[in-house]
């Protein structure tokens, strides 16, 4: 090492320690745009430890100097304490904005309650949005992936064949039975029961995904690839499914499902991971925003459905489709995690699989299933399960982020 040279051991904070090395020459300014915040990662991005920044010249305590050097460290000092100060600042808002998604499950429950106390808070974001919205919660998170993700994730074909299996063999036969029990025990009207099948026929919802990818962000990928499979051939199996539970066959616009899956899917995932791979400046300056804009998103996709049947929702028979529905989403996550904890026991990630699949079999397209119903039933009833399904399969599933988010914190802490 060159006599005018200072080692510096950066520690970076991340949840766990990585130890850095880096050669200065002491003759030249330390600049604090030497030590950026933001990192891109496959994940999650990376902040900068406060360490860095102390006493304003960029060092950490645990720095070790060599011998020879000037003190032209001392000279930068002046007027950096302000930069440092500022750098607190931006610190505090860079970690308020990415842990805007603790709040998910607080800000479903708040769009329920507004959408049934206020409904025109909501009612303007109609079913036109729905795509695009969907879409934007994908851009997020293939702006935190990365091609190598996904073809790891295709090497998995036993997870992959498992969240089918879940999706499209344990989902029906539960749709089936709270679709009978609906008629035969509750007595409600036969429109409310084939609604019922209807959800548990459609493909995974792709909030499943980022469900995911707040819990598990290294399943992200794995759970993207689940649910865009069994999104693809929904388009052969919905009909199928929906014929046998229903009994009537329910035609379906293929060349439009193929290019909701496009737009919903394929192109925001594609987009993001471009991004992430050609531009990672501009991925790193947008990451802190994406997690406020996603709850937002997140919320309408939420509060609208709920809002625009809230007349359905309040009838006679609105308590017994609410616990109806409720039945059928809490078998459908405990089914999937068991499925999950039977089907890969032997498995070093058997817990991360279990709330992915989890995720998948719990989490239907509901909003798939309600344009379907709107556009190939002439009973508006039909319609009114997949939208308080909207509802409660959200504030189920990011209920669940928040439960598993904290017990995972509590074992690495």
């Amino acid at each position: 090492m060159a006599h005018n040279a200072v080692s510096l051991n950066r520690p970076v904070q991340v949840g766990r320690t990585v130890r850095l090395t880096r050669l200065i020459n002491p003759a030249s300014s330390l600049s604090p745009s030497s030590f950026p915040l933001w990192r891109s990662d496959t994940s999650f991005p990376r902040l900068i430890s406060r360490e860095l920044w102390i006493n304003g010249t960029g060092l950490s305590p645990k720095r070790n100097i060599s011998t020879g050097t000037s003190g032209s460290f001392e000279q930068d000092r002046t007027g950096e304490d302000q930069f440092s100060q500022i750098q607190e600042k931006g610190f505090d808002l860079l970690k308020i904005l990415k842990g805007a998604n603790s709040v998910i499950p607080h800000i479903v429950l708040g769009s329920t309650v507004l959408a049934l106390v206020y409904p025109p808070s909501f009612t303007w974001f109609t079913t036109r949005y729905y795509a695009p919205a969907l879409g934007f919660l994908m851009f997020a998170v293939g702006v935190n992936s990365s091609p190598g993700d996904f073809i790891e994730a295709i090497k998995r074909p036993d997870a992959i064949a498992a969240g089918y299996l879940g999706q499209f063999f344990i989902k029906p036969l539960l749709g089936f039975l709270f679709g009978t029990m609906a008629v035969s025990v509750f007595k409600l009207p036969t429109a409310l029961g084939a609604g019922i099948m209807l959800v548990s026929c459609v493909s995974g919802a792709q909030l499943s995904n980022y469900a995911t990818f707040l819990t598990d962000p290294l399943m992200a990928p794995l759970s993207i690839v689940m649910t865009s499979i069994s999104t693809a051939t929904a388009v052969f199996v919905t009909p199928t499914l929906s014929y046998l539970l229903i009994g009537k066959k329910l035609p379906v616009d293929v060349k439009g499902m193929m290019s909701s899956i496009t737009q919903i899917v394929v192109a925001p995932i594609a987009a993001g991971l471009l991004l992430n791979r050609f531009l990672p400046k501009v991925c790193s300056a947008i990451q802190p925003f994406l997690p406020p804009l996603s709850v937002f998103v997140t919320a309408l996709c939420v509060g609208s459905p709920l809002a625009i049947n809230i007349k359905a929702l309040l009838s006679p028979f609105g308590v017994g489709i609410v616990l109806l529905i409720f039945g059928f989403h809490l078998m459908a996550f405990i089914l999937g995690y068991g499925l999950a904890g039977i089907w890969f026991s032997k498995s070093a990630d058997v817990k991360a699989l279990q709330r992915t699949i989890s995720y998948e079999t719990g989490m239907q397209s509901s909003l798939l299933a309600l344009a379907l119903a709107n556009r190939f039933f002439q009973d508006p009833l039909v319609g009114v399960p997949p939208a308080i399904s909207v509802v409660l399969m959200s504030l189920m599933g990011f209920s669940l982020v928040m439960i598993w988010s904290k017990s995972k914190e509590k074992k690495f802490s």
